[in-house]
């Protein structure tokens, strides 16, 4: 089975399929969880994005802080981590299991499940036609999420069936349980497919509060900046060939730029060469003096210089797992 990656949910220009261009899902965790009431389980993964669609009965997602949110079926949570939180039937119910990072399962005190809820193929919980089913998808790195779209997001967001009509739950309940050859990048681009689909509908609502980058791609001055910086960042762009593309004054664009996306036009620039340099870092072999190139720098010496200004740790530091804390865009 092909599945595209970019068909037939967004279409050309939008800003949201930029954003999951490049780094995306790769062997992301899949699961149904079917449970029969009284069923709660703690989430403490740390992963940066997980999405869940309950395609049958009722179910609860409480975060470490704020309110929880119920779910009815045809409904989707988006949970953004690393802050724990509990999928349950009701928020009075103690958790029976934790999910821990890497998809492990223990007892509240700490014994291992050792399988005991496994129930075939990306099965798990009580019994496969539990009266709860949740099919769950877990983003493990947060370099397989644009670092920008993560800071845009609450800690926990919902859609209704009705806010968010989607065609992928029949074709995602029938793959997920499949054993094949290949199903492991099926499975994660149709997570990639749904997480597109979610935040579309998310963003258009009308009290969505969408981030000032994606409110500022509607401009036709600043929203045609933003998708060339976005398409080239490597480029050696400035104000005024930005500008001349834009068919603008220098300073016109910079104040224009700065009112609407809460940065200068160069300030962005930098965020996206360093966002992509980290996830190259993360994802590929590449030789540091390589990804400068890639992204913009002239060399080696001037990337780890801003990258370790911005990041707080070294390129090599980043590369080796180091828990350096990427900014918060506008």
């Amino acid at each position: 089975m092909d599945v595209p990656p970019s068909a037939p949910l967004f279409t050309p220009g939008d800003p949201l399929a930029g954003l999951l261009d490049g780094p995306r899902a790769r062997g992301a965790f899949l699961i149904r969880a079917c449970f029969d009431p009284p069923w709660a389980v703690r989430v403490e993964d740390r992963a940066p994005l997980t999405v869940m669609l309950l395609v049958r009965g009722d179910a609860w997602v409480v975060p470490e802080s704020g309110e929880g949110v119920r779910l009815r079926a045809g409904d989707l949570a988006i949970a953004r981590g690393p802050a724990p939180y509990t999928c349950a039937d009701d928020p009075a119910t103690e958790p029976r299991a934790l999910i821990l990072p890497g998809g492990e399962c223990v007892y509240p005190d700490g014994r291992s499940h050792n399988g005991s809820m496994d129930l075939g193929v990306r099965t798990w919980g009580s019994r496969p036609d539990g009266a709860t089913v949740l099919l769950i998808g877990t983003y493990q790195m947060r370099s397989e999420i644009n670092g920008r779209l993560l800071d845009a997001l609450p800690p926990l967001l919902s859609l209704t069936d009705a806010e968010w009509r989607c065609p992928l739950t029949p074709l995602l309940m029938e793959e997920i349980v499949r054993d094949e050859p290949g199903q492991e990048v099926v499975l994660d681009r149709l997570l990639d497919l749904l997480l597109i689909a979610a935040l579309r509908a998310w963003f258009a609502r009308p009290d969505a509060e969408a981030p000032a980058w994606y409110r500022a791609l509607a401009d036709p001055v600043v929203g045609r900046v933003l998708r060339l910086l976005r398409d080239d960042p490597a480029h050696p762009w400035t104000v005024a060939s930005l500008a001349a593309k834009a068919g603008v004054s220098r300073a016109a664009l910079a104040r224009r730029f700065t009112d609407l996306v809460g940065e200068p036009p160069m300030t962005h620039l930098t965020g996206l060469r360093l966002a992509l340099a980290a996830d190259r870092l993360r994802t590929t072999d590449a030789t540091l003096a390589a990804i400068a190139r890639q992204v913009g720098y002239g060399s080696a010496f001037s990337l780890s210089t801003a990258f370790k200004r911005v990041y707080g740790v070294s390129p090599q530091e980043h590369r080796e797992g180091a828990p350096g804390a990427p900014p918060t865009g506008p």
